[in-house]
């Protein structure tokens, strides 16, 4: 039945070809979208597997680049039970770049504790050093930086060279590459650094990394942080952390006299710098009692960001799934049409095969392998395009993307193109089993 069907579909090459090209195209597509969803949660799961710590951070955050937490409460969390290191970090946006605008990808200046970080256990930029060294105690207030190996490519930087960021020159004494487009975008200097910049709350932090010392689960460990932190007010906020995003933070040497500028006027106005304005308003409002206030901060690991992750994945693939229905629709209207109209130019060959012996059931057999013969077809054919694509463009751009079309991904494409090749000929072939001999033998 293979080699009738084969020979059926040969015969008429150029509208076969066209109709599998079709299918092809479809499924090629459908690979490459759901690559792109794959690809995400690839790089997720890399990523927090090499982060075996706890981040905490303010509440309602979303990651650490929009949370403000006091500095000073590193020492109370020092003292939690089954806490071994507690490393304070500063993120914020590094908008321009060797007086270049930074869109995409985006870098951000991480600062960190450098004591603090030398003493993990598992440090992922520690250890993933390739050129030159980290960041060392005597680097603090220090304008150096250790950067990863694709900002480095990207900017055509060395050791020892000298990289503007947000206007202010910093030498470069390190590179790395933990293999990750979520982590291979930061620009490691010291903390304390960016606070004499001006650039940062001097009080304040981004977030604390807490590397448990194993004596207690993370969950453990986190609600012990969770307990402490509980009715503990936000001390911090100043909206110059909030322009800093922005890059408008206060420039280094900048005076009081300077309050004057549009910075220094949206640093007053929203600071709450006016005290008579904010006495009154705080009289205004009336008191209000709650019986336990909210927890001013949240402990998250990476399961936490995975299962995240996964819900706006789970959004992704119901919106890629639809885009791909469309092709797959243009796909089976394709094979409809093929089927039908070789199913009515061989209309008296049925006919002939019915007087012969055949039943409808051969015939409903023979049209549906068919159909089906083109499905796998294109399922192959478009499964192997879309994983060649992956390749070439991941290859093109490893720091911008990350495509991957795993094996389920590609035998799922082959499975479902044969399963619409298939149904894309039922309706062809149901008429076509319906017909008597001596009608087909007429119509013909």
């Amino acid at each position: 039945m293979w080699k009738f069907a084969l020979r059926n579909l040969l015969s008429r090459p150029a509208r076969s070809a066209l109709s599998l090209l079709g299918l092809t195209v479809a499924i090629a597509g459908m690979v490459g979208l759901f690559s792109v969803a794959r690809g995400l949660e690839q790089t997720f799961d890399r990523s927090f597997k090499s982060i075996p710590g706890l981040i905490v951070m303010q509440a309602g955050a979303p990651i650490p680049l929009f949370s403000r937490l006091p500095k000073d409460w590193k020492a109370d969390l020092e003292r939690v039970p089954g806490v071994h290191v507690v490393a304070p970090e500063v993120w914020m946006r590094a908008n321009i770049i060797e007086d270049k605008p930074v869109m995409a990808p985006p870098r951000f200046l991480f600062g960190v504790d450098v004591p603090s970080r030398l003493k993990l256990r598992k440090g992922v930029y520690t250890e993933s050093i390739i050129e030159g060294r980290f960041l060392s105690r005597d680097d603090a207030g220090q304008q150096k930086v250790v950067i990863s190996r694709q900002i480095a490519e990207e900017h055509r930087k060395k050791i020892g060279d000298t990289m503007s960021v947000n206007g202010i020159d910093f030498e470069i004494v390190g590179l790395y590459h933990v293999g990750s487009l979520l982590l291979d975008i930061a620009i490691l200097v010291d903390g304390d650094t960016l606070r004499q910049l001006g650039w940062f709350d001097p009080q304040a932090v981004s977030g604390y990394y807490v590397e448990p010392d194993g004596s207690a689960s993370n969950e453990e460990v986190g609600r012990r942080v969770k307990e402490l932190l509980q009715d503990r007010p936000l001390t911090t906020g100043s909206p110059m952390s909030l322009l800093s995003l922005a890059g408008l933070g206060q420039p280094k040497g900048s005076s009081k006299s300077e309050s004057k500028s549009v910075v220094g006027w949206l640093v007053n106005t929203f600071s709450g710098s006016n005290s008579e304005v904010d006495s009154a308003t705080a009289e205004s409002i009336p008191a209000r009692t709650t019986s336990k206030p909210p927890s001013p901060v949240e402990v998250r690991n990476a399961s936490d960001f995975s299962d995240r992750f996964k819900e706006l994945s789970e959004d992704l693939n119901l919106i890629l799934a639809l885009l791909t229905g469309i092709g797959m629709t243009i796909a089976v209207l394709s094979i409809v049409n093929t089927m039908l109209m070789s199913v009515t130019e061989r209309v008296i060959e049925f006919g002939i095969l019915k007087a012969n012996g055949w039943s409808p059931w051969h015939v409903l057999k023979l049209i549906t392998v068919e159909s089906a013969t083109l499905g796998l077809g294109g399922g192959v054919l478009g499964g192997l395009i879309g994983w060649t694509v992956t390749i070439v463009v991941n290859a093109r751009w490893p720091d911008r993307v990350n495509l991957f079309a795993s094996p389920g991904l590609l035998a799922f494409s082959v499975v479902f193109s044969t399963i619409i090749g298939l149904l894309g000929g039922l309706y062809p072939a149901v008429w076509a089993m319906r017909l008597s001999p001596m009608e087909a033998i007429r119509r013909g």
